[in-house]
């Protein structure tokens, strides 16, 4: 016999033979009510094809248990699996995930912002799209949301940030290849969609310069999130000339560097720390891709678990203290080198 459709909280209560009221307290919490009559709800929600409507249930609330996560680009498997940890996280600590991505379109990311506010959430997880973001609708969104910005520090957006230490991992990555081989120049965007990249960028500066080596910088056409063909085809450009500034390439990401592996394949190039190797590929990020790559990609890793851990504890810690903080704070966590074999 098939269970009975039931299409709203009334008639769950009715079904089940408890208030109206005393359902709804169920809800919300579940050892809010005695422990006869919530076995009495459960028994019934056994019997009957009802699940209740928590957006709804949220919205009668003055502080609701949805939690805003928003990421820049859901396609990218790098921000596919740092949304997960941070799903999995809050679902472990009793609240709902709303996940929303930006795709890239600044629009879209104001859009989903005004998308949070009428569900009224207790906190956000907010990573901005960065360089294109509208400043005035995410500090506006900020000001009225317990909210912690990770992936890209913007200045002011969120109470907290927690993230990548872009400088440190850098620093470690050319001190290693600085001490395996040549000396690397370093492959990126000209309009790089992500503030990441400017910070990687500077840090390559300084600390080429701090060894007492000479920076060199390749900059490729494109914009927007299609690394893997822009990365493809500015390696094809720069590896079709005579001038190339170093056999090492550290590339400003994974995605970048993907491309470049491609490029380099197609060229005749043989990648990797061998005496017919003609070249050496360095990314950061530790992709999800990344070690799938041929010859697997040597990169820095994101602290994936510290990183979405911290973030999730800091917004509950700002939802539960019910107050903003008095200055914005910054958590850092440092990169992990990872060495495969394409350097």
């Amino acid at each position: 016999m098939d269970s009975p459709k039931i299409r709203n909280m009334e008639e769950f209560a009715a079904f089940s033979g408890i208030s109206r009221p005393t359902v709804s307290k169920y809800f919300n919490d579940p050892k809010s009510v005695r422990r006869t009559t919530r076995e009495k709800i459960e028994k019934a929600l056994e019997e009957c094809d009802y699940r209740p409507n928590f957006f709804a249930v949220n919205q009668n609330r003055k502080l609701t248990k949805n939690i805003g996560i928003v990421v820049p680009y859901l396609a990218d498997p790098f921000f596919a699996e740092i949304a997960r940890r941070i799903e999995t996280l809050v679902i472990g600590s009793g609240y709902t995930p709303i996940l929303l991505s930006s795709h890239g379109d600044p629009a879209l990311e104001a859009e989903n912002l005004n998308s949070l506010r009428a569900i009224k959430p207790a906190g956000v997880l907010l990573a901005p799209l960065g360089r294109i973001s509208d400043r005035d609708i995410l500090e506006a969104f900020c000001a009225d949301f317990p909210t912690v910005n990770f992936d890209a520090n913007i200045d002011g957006i969120g109470e907290v940030f927690v993230g990548h230490n872009n400088a440190q991992a850098t620093e470690v990555m050319i001190q290693y290849l600085v001490r395996s081989g040549e000396p690397p120049a370093f492959f990126e965007m000209r309009t790089p969609p992500n503030p990441n990249a400017n910070k990687r960028r500077l840090a390559y500066i300084e600390t080429m310069e701090r060894l007492g080596l000479s920076p060199h910088i390749i900059q490729v056409k494109g914009e927007g999130w299609d690394f893997e063909d822009i990365g493809f085809r500015g390696g094809k450009n720069v590896l079709s000339k005579s001038d190339l500034p170093s056999k090492t390439i550290f590339c400003s990401n994974d995605r970048l560097a993907i491309g470049f592996l491609a490029a380099a394949y197609e060229a005749g190039h043989r990648v990797g720390i061998g005496d017919d190797c003609s070249l050496r590929v360095a990314g950061h990020d530790n992709h999800p891709f990344s070690r799938f790559t041929c010859p697997t990609l040597t990169t820095i890793s994101h602290d994936y678990s510290a990183i979405a851990t911290r973030g999730v504890e800091t917004v509950l810690s700002l939802i539960d203290s019910g107050a903003h903080a008095e200055s914005r704070q910054m958590v850092l966590f440092d990169g992990e080198l990872i060495m495969r074999a394409s350097a």
